[in-house]
């Protein structure tokens, strides 16, 4: 269950975002979150407040902005439906740039997109400063049942295996001078996707008896201490105290 499958998320670096436990992680990010859904939409500098705050941490972190504005794209399928909101959207109408909108939709649409951007690069830091292995173990410490911990990092680990075992295959087909031109394809793709699947199960089970033979009896060894002190869960305080006080000040002034 190595630890060497954390290269695509997560950023290396000698941070003191970093340095903090996973589980303090979590909880900063799921309450900045939550505060920052539950801020009144008309509070633009609200959310340029909030991104500023992101900003901050992932200076902090020394996590490269084009990193984060490289990994934002995974949101664009939201950014698409916010877009098509004021189109569709009832209500009164008004004018932009020549178009008649919805005045709802569109406050729709930002509220999808603000929330959502912000978000989105707040797990982006959170994976971004802690390895996936260790991010578990933080989620294991906050009472998440520890099978369901186990079921996340049987899929952390194996996803890379199956995902080479798959390109494997598309190099045997392609040195047999297969090429996926037409519906005829679907016959020759659909007995890959089956053979994959056998092989995985199969494969799936050699572990299983693997780990059975090395004394596997339902939990997995902790091989890790993430236990956090009062300060560390001070300092990750900071991003959702900060968070609170910009929440209260857009609802009192709202």
């Amino acid at each position: 269950m190595g630890a060497g499958h954390a290269h695509r998320l997560y950023v290396p670096r000698a941070s003191p975002v970093h340095r903090l436990p996973p589980q303090c992680k979590i909880v900063a990010v799921l309450a900045f979150v939550l505060l920052v859904v539950a801020t009144p939409r008309e509070r633009l500098w609200a959310f340029g407040a909030y991104a500023v705050l992101l900003a901050a941490v992932a200076a902090t972190a020394r996590v490269p902005f084009g990193t984060i504005a490289r990994r934002i794209v995974i949101e664009l399928p939201f950014v698409a439906f916010a877009f098509l909101m004021p189109f569709v959207a009832n209500g009164e109408k008004v004018t932009v740039l020549g178009l008649r909108l919805s005045e709802s939709g569109l406050w729709g649409a930002w509220n999808v997109l603000a929330k959502g951007s912000l978000g989105v690069v707040a797990s982006i830091l959170l994976a971004a400063t802690t390895e996936p292995r260790l991010l578990l173990l933080g989620i294991e410490r906050l009472r998440m049942p520890q099978l369901i911990t186990q079921i996340a990092t049987f899929m952390l680990r194996y996803g890379d295996v199956v995902t080479a075992e798959l390109g494997r295959m598309r190099v045997a087909r392609a040195s047999r001078g297969f090429e996926a031109r037409d519906l005829r394809a679907t016959r020759v793709l659909a007995k890959s996707v089956g053979a994959l699947f056998l092989r995985s199960y199969e494969r799936g089970e050699r572990v299983h008896l693997a780990m059975v033979s090395r004394g596997y009896d339902g939990r997995m060894p902790a091989l890790y201490d993430v236990g956090a002190t009062s300060a560390q869960w001070t300092a990750a305080a900071a991003l959702p105290l900060a968070a609170a006080l910009v929440t209260a000040a857009a609802w009192m002034l709202s």
